[in-house]
């Protein structure tokens, strides 16, 4: 459900206003260090100090290890990750009759609630809205801690027959606790559906609701993440095309509203679904096509593609700094 234009001028005034009670100072951000070792990840999941000691950060799965299924890196404080194994060693039974050709799973998220890890991800073939979001859920993100396991809880939403493609999912909860699940990749845009807890399921069967639409015939915007700050919500997206390797196009735009739904209006106050977006990471020199983005303890994790190594995708984590209530980040300095 796509709202009203002459609702964002409302909007406007309102979040000026949240913004006006948060301050206008630039917001101090927090320190990460230079992501080294096993890097060579794609639509990461980041956590921040998961367990006090470690980070995690889960992506998209390889077709020729570990069956496919989602990946598993974890980091101490010195920012070296390393590889500790995917989710399963074989995709459930299940997926691969729902999605025939499903090779790896892809673009994870990662979402704690009341002592619970939440695991969505999807399971598709490139190009296809044939395609679904899935749950797991664990007790822990330990794989050393005895009670560490990943149970399967089903299809969460399916997109074949639709004019969506249930894929990159994102968890948010609203104002009153109620959770709220982002998806979508090009098709008919981005969207958001109710969850609950503790299933983690979908709550109903009420249509997505709309958040961002570029109205191309090629709809490039994909990955959606939602952030709650200062009384808003921050809608994260990747514009432009991934998986090109240093042709590659993506980039990072933010979206800003009072109301989980939205409307998301960029800092210029245009809709994002209008292909409205203020840019939070681009292109800049061999460090190409920034997206698959999320969030977690302040840092922003997300793909890029090397342009000085044949394009081969790696992790970035920039910290997070707010100005005038806006997102903040700046390519680390790299010495090319």
């Amino acid at each position: 459900m796509i709202r009203p234009a002459r609702l964002a001028g409302a909007v406007a005034a309102t979040l000026l206003a949240v913004v006006a009670l948060a301050g206008c100072a630039p917001a101090s951000a927090v320190s990460v260090a230079e992501p080294s070792g096993d890097v060579y990840v794609h639509d990461p999941a980041y956590v921040h100090g998961a367990d006090g000691e470690h980070s995690y950060v889960y992506s998209t799965g390889n077709g020729s290890v570990s069956d496919g299924n989602i990946q598993i890196r974890r980091a101490g404080a010195d920012g070296v990750w390393e590889q500790v194994g995917a989710v399963w060693d074989v995709k459930p039974a299940w997926l691969e009759e729902r999605i025939p050709g499903v090779a790896n799973l892809w673009a994870p998220e990662l979402y704690e609630h009341d002592g619970t890890w939440y695991l969505y991800y999807s399971a598709s073939t490139f190009g296809s809205n044939v395609s679904l979001i899935a749950l797991a859920t664990n007790t822990t993100l330990d794989p050393d801690d005895p009670d560490y396991e990943w149970v399967d809880r089903g299809e969460v939403i399916a997109s074949e027959g639709t004019d969506y493609n249930a894929i990159d999912p994102g968890i948010v909860e609203d104002a009153e606790g109620v959770p709220w699940m982002s998806f979508g990749s090009f098709s008919s845009g981005l969207k958001i559906v109710r969850l609950e807890w503790p299933s983690g399921l979908r709550a109903d069967d009420e249509e997505p609701i709309t958040i961002a639409d570029r109205g191309l015939v090629e709809n490039a915007i994909e990955a959606p993440f939602i952030l709650p700050h200062d009384g808003a919500f921050y809608l994260f997206a990747s514009r432009g095309f991934c998986c090109k390797g240093a042709d590659s196009t993506y980039e990072i735009i933010v979206g800003r509203s009072v109301a989980v739904t939205g409307p998301y209006l960029d800092a210029d106050g245009g809709e994002l679904t209008d292909d409205a977006g203020t840019v939070v990471l681009t292109t800049q020199g061999d460090r190409i096509g920034p997206g698959g983005q999320s969030v977690s303890g302040g840092v922003l994790a997300f793909h890029w593609y090397d342009g000085a190594a044949d394009g081969m995708f790696r992790l970035g984590l920039l910290p997070l700094r707010w100005e005038n209530g806006w997102p903040q980040v700046d390519w680390r300095a790299t010495g090319r």
